[in-house]
């Protein structure tokens, strides 16, 4: 195999997430990505250290990307309107992109200066979503922390076929946004 002209370190990457995104991420592989770009594996090390270090490439990349789609949902909106906004967005993020879930809920490595840029990146939008209903930074960060793991848990579950009942999983998901703004209200009201 000849190099490919033209391939670089976000070429690469494109590869790996539409691997993820068609096959799943266990069936990544450097060899998979390499018969993609048309190139033999030891070319791939021009652009990725190893595998490990595509799959932080892929999880900058994911979680780059849900902060620019979090903070296009945001703009312009405010309160329970903003946090619906964000909810929605998050939620068909992952209905588009299911594979791409771990990328969403793995901590990165303390040494990692980029991803975790990357990571609070995430949060300050949903931090400012946050910001009109009066919480402090603690209450911020558990209001966050609920917000996410309720969102992403409704997503994922969906994504993984867990809602088997017959009732609409869209009303489901409606009810869901409705809890959240009262809840986060009743919250911001507490003494």
């Amino acid at each position: 195999m000849s190099p490919r002209a033209g391939l670089t370190t976000d070429a690469v990457v494109d590869l790996a997430v539409a691997v993820v995104d068609e096959l799943g991420p266990k069936e990544l592989s450097l060899a998979k990505i390499a018969d993609r770009a048309g190139v033999a594996a030891p070319s791939l090390y021009k652009h990725v250290k190893n595998l490990a270090d595509l799959r932080r490439l892929i999880d900058l990349r994911v979680v780059k990307e849900m902060a620019e789609t979090l903070r296009a949902a945001a703009t312009g909106r405010e309160g329970g309107d903003a946090v619906a906004a964000v909810a929605d967005a998050y939620r068909h993020y992952l209905q588009a992109h299911p594979h791409r879930t771990h990328a969403l809920t793995a901590a990165p490595d303390r040494g990692d200066a980029e991803l975790s840029a990357a990571t609070h990146a995430v949060a300050e939008v949903v931090f400012a979503v946050l910001r009109p209903f009066g919480f402090d930074h603690a209450q911020s960060v558990h209001a966050t922390r609920c917000l996410r793991a309720a969102v992403h848990g409704f997503a994922g579950l969906e994504a993984s076929g867990g809602f088997g009942r017959p009732e609409d999983v869209g009303e489901s998901f409606e009810v869901l946004k409705k809890m959240l703004v009262q809840g986060l209200t009743n919250y911001a009201e507490k003494p």
